[in-house]
């Protein structure tokens, strides 16, 4: 049986750790705000931008461009956006088992590694897969530069012949409460267009030509869907950071309860036990 003294150095520890979760889950909520509306707006043009390459190759069926370029699939290459940091439920967990449910369909010389996030490099970095690009620190904060350097070593990763596909693993953002990891094609674009649309629109003049504006499109193509699988996967990490450390601030405040009623009944036990002893004695000295 744990001394009071014990129960009361326990009650002092779970108190602060309840405060160092409730500050987590107050910073991950602001993080939330700001990481969901970064979501919400960019997925009209992420989509505008989807619409415009599909109504391009329609129009421009003779077209071609390395970045479309269908190729024998010797290798591929598996882009697993994970977290930098812990504390945020089984988020990790379940990208980790989406992508070893995707590796078993593959040999492993047939694949390549790029590991955005701590927690995802340092599993793989125990297993013998490839890993062929890292990117560590980004915290969950999106940044324009390493968006471009992100996109810019992925499409060398294409256009060198290396791999001939490339896949995102990332959790797409529902709510603050729920997302789904997916799984998305990155390189070669697919165009979702038939052969009889595409003759549909061989009579559009291009001015400049198709090859220009497919030019300065598919970049911006390329690092919008970075973009966008970056921010839904940060929306989903900060909303399950929020989750998880409110539900550990709860069980803390549960258990500080619990921890106070053992402590008050100890309490009582001692007061009743040193009145017996007082009783007991004055009774005796009255003998």
């Amino acid at each position: 049986m744990p001394s009071l003294r014990d129960i009361r150095r326990r009650i002092r520890s779970v108190q602060g750790t309840q405060q160092i979760t409730k500050a987590m889950e107050m910073v991950a909520a602001a993080k939330l705000r700001k990481a969901q509306s970064r979501v919400e707006s960019s997925r009209p043009y992420a989509s505008k931008m989807q619409s415009m390459l599909d109504n391009l190759t329609k129009a421009a069926a003779a077209v071609e461009h390395p970045l479309f370029e269908k190729r024998e699939v010797k290798k591929v290459a598996l882009v697993i956006i994970s977290s930098d940091r812990g504390l945020c439920g089984s988020y990790n967990s379940n990208i980790i088992r989406a992508a070893d449910g995707f590796l078993k369909k593959y040999e492993r010389e047939k694949v390549a590694l790029a590991n955005i996030g701590r927690k995802g490099y340092t599993y793989y970095a125990k297993r013998p897969w490839e890993i062929r690009l890292k990117y560590l620190g980004l915290g969950g904060n999106l940044i324009l530069g390493q968006v471009k350097s992100i996109t810019s070593d992925l499409v060398d990763l294409f256009l060198s012949g290396e791999v001939d596909e490339i896949y995102f693993l990332y959790t797409k953002f529902l709510s603050a409460m729920s997302y789904r990891v997916t799984l998305e094609k990155f390189l070669n674009i697919e165009s979702q267009v038939e052969k009889e649309e595409k003759e549909a629109y061989l009579e559009f003049i291009f001015e400049p030509s198709a090859e220009k504006i497919f030019s300065g499109l598919l970049p911006n193509y390329c690092m919008t869907k970075v973009q966008m699988a970056l921010a839904e996967s940060f929306a989903s990490e900060h909303g399950s950071r929020m989750i998880s450390m409110g539900a550990a601030t709860k069980n803390a405040e549960e258990m500080i309860e619990h921890l106070t009623l053992v402590r008050n009944k100890l309490r009582q036990a001692s007061i009743t036990k040193e009145m017996l002893e007082i009783t007991t004695s004055a009774e005796a000295l009255k003998g």
